[in-house]
């Protein structure tokens, strides 16, 4: 299947999609290669009060990722120090389908502001291609402390101008 024939759509998340978007960062897969999440990531109120005020600050844009009627995902835009910024989420079931590549892309019509900066795990091979597809050029390499690792790893840094 390819990311062209493939019936994604982006929707505002909603207070009810957190349930669902919640039990996919739960995947141990997707969160060691995702790397840099909360410290008890199993911590669902934590994770729902913290999306909730996400979901009401005017300078976040979520959206949730469907294929047909299924949410498979999710995309942000967010600002932070200054940068803004970009990340995703895909259910582990529907990884390698083109999904985030197509969802980022549709983002990237509705967010215009440049630049914009994408941040992923040295070996997170996959989001680092869905960057590439998109535009995004890496500019730099950084450190930080991935609780999902529970080490110090490094984070290379995208940009699309």
């Amino acid at each position: 299947m390819t990311s062209n024939k493939l019936n994604i759509k982006l929707k505002p998340t909603k207070i009810e999609d957190l349930d669902t978007l919640f039990e996919f960062q739960l995947d141990e897969e997707g969160g060691y290669l995702a790397a840099f999440m909360p410290k008890d990531h199993t911590d669902k109120a934590a994770y729902i009060n913290k999306y909730t005020k996400l979901l009401a600050n005017p300078t976040v844009n979520n959206q949730t990722i469907f294929l047909d009627n299924t949410i498979v995902g999710s995309i942000a835009k967010f600002v932070l120090e200054g940068d803004t910024e970009i990340t995703y989420w895909i259910d582990r079931k529907f990884w390698g389908l083109g999904i985030a590549t197509k969802a980022l892309k549709e983002l990237l019509t509705m967010e215009t502001a440049r630049p914009i900066v994408g941040r992923v795990a040295f070996d997170n091979f996959g989001s680092q291609k869905v960057l590439e597809k998109c535009g995004f050029v890496k500019i730099g390499v950084d450190k930080g402390f991935a609780n999902a690792r529970g080490t110090e790893i490094e984070e290379y840094t995208y940009e699309l101008k």
